[in-house]
């Protein structure tokens, strides 16, 4: 599986930039006026992990493939999206589609990029994009309450809905619904409020390491587990560059990881994925499934017919195979393991299944 996550923000606020940045692309448009996106640019990375890159020296493999994440780059939306302003209906239409939100935020001052607001105040900002989402799933929830449409909802998606609508109506905080459903069928709902949520604060270059006053007062309200900040104007500078001078560069202003590296792995957090490997002379892969995933849905990432037909799987830690320098040794050494259908494989698990055809 490889997971979605859309790009949002007011106009100008440097959503393209950071697209262009990480997709290693210049599909977006990055101009300075409102709506410059008007249909989402998708684009899909590579997921850095020197693990596989490890397993396939040790494999000799002909093949490396990494797992994917795909960035959506999604239009500015303005106050007043839910009811159809600037380019409102397409936007929360979009913005269904994906996995997890990234909400990039203003948080430098600049007269030469124009502002939707006569200010720069994140949290504003933040709190704009977020009332018109639950706006529209207000909305939304009141169409397929009604009478009408109310014999298409299962009884589940019924229950969610009524509590969803409990929580617009009386400012309850919406996210009791993770503790309470299937995120599954959460996601079924397709409500954009309960989506898990990057904030990501674009800062001026000066700012990248310590933040600035506004990073400060926007972490302060809404916390740092789930908050980064970044430069897209830096993350765009290496873009531009091979990896010697990237990693050069990012020595001389003391950068340890890129933004890349930084929202794959909030993202890998909030989603609660985990990533197995299959390694051998032709291919070394990584593959991306959701944590406490067995063993048999974990086969079927790969081949649908590996799943049906799973026996079992024969296991090996990621640290013991390179411990032991592959399949023959880790066996030997009494490391491999034969796992039956019941297994929840961690993450680093280096898997070679077993399956009826």
């Amino acid at each position: 599986m490889s997971f979605k996550c859309g790009i949002v923000g007011l106009p100008n606020v440097g959503k393209s930039t950071l697209f262009n940045a990480l997709t290693n692309s210049n599909k977006a448009q990055a101009a300075n006026f409102p709506f410059c996106t008007i249909d989402p640019n998708v684009g899909i990375v590579a997921v850095p992990d020197n693990r596989v890159e490890n397993l396939a020296k040790i494999s000799k493999s002909k093949k490396i493939i990494n797992t994917t994440i795909s960035f959506v780059d999604i239009a500015g939306l303005v106050k007043g999206a839910s009811k159809g302003e600037g380019l409102g209906n397409k936007f929360l239409s979009h913005i269904r589609e994906v996995d997890a939100i990234i909400h990039m935020i203003r948080c430098f001052d600049s007269d030469d990029i124009q502002n939707v607001n006569l200010t720069v105040d994140p949290i504003r900002d933040l709190e704009i994009i977020e009332t018109e989402m639950m706006l529209a799933d207000l909305e939304s929830i009141q169409k397929r309450l009604e009478k009408n449409n109310k014999k298409n909802v299962d009884e589940e998606q019924l229950k969610i809905l009524e509590i969803a609508l409990d929580c617009i109506n009386n400012n309850k905080d919406i996210s009791i619904l993770n503790s309470k459903f299937d995120k599954k069928k959460l996601n079924q709902s397709g409500l954009l409020s309960i989506k898990p949520k990057i904030f990501v604060c674009n800062v001026d270059e000066q700012s990248v390491h310590e933040g600035n006053n506004y990073t400060k007062n926007f972490m302060t309200k809404y916390g740092i587990e789930n908050t980064l900040i970044v430069s897209a104007d830096i993350e765009n500078q290496i873009n531009e560059l091979d990896n010697n001078e990237k990693k050069n560069y990012m020595d001389m202003i003391g950068l340890k990881e890129t933004g890349l590296d930084l929202l794959i792995q909030k993202g890998y957090k909030i989603l609660e994925l985990d990533t197995f490997f299959t390694s051998g002379p032709e291919e070394t892969r990584a593959w991306t499934i959701q944590k406490n995933c067995t063993a048999p849905k974990a086969a079927g990432e790969i081949h649908t017919d590996f799943e049906k037909g799973f026996i079992r799987a024969e296991t090996i830690s990621y640290d013991d195979f390179i411990a032991n320098e592959g399949w023959l040794n880790s066996k030997t050494n009494g490391k491999m393991r034969l796992e039956g259908k019941d297994y929840i494989v961690k993450d680093g698990d280096v898997l070679n299944f077993r399956f009826n055809t």
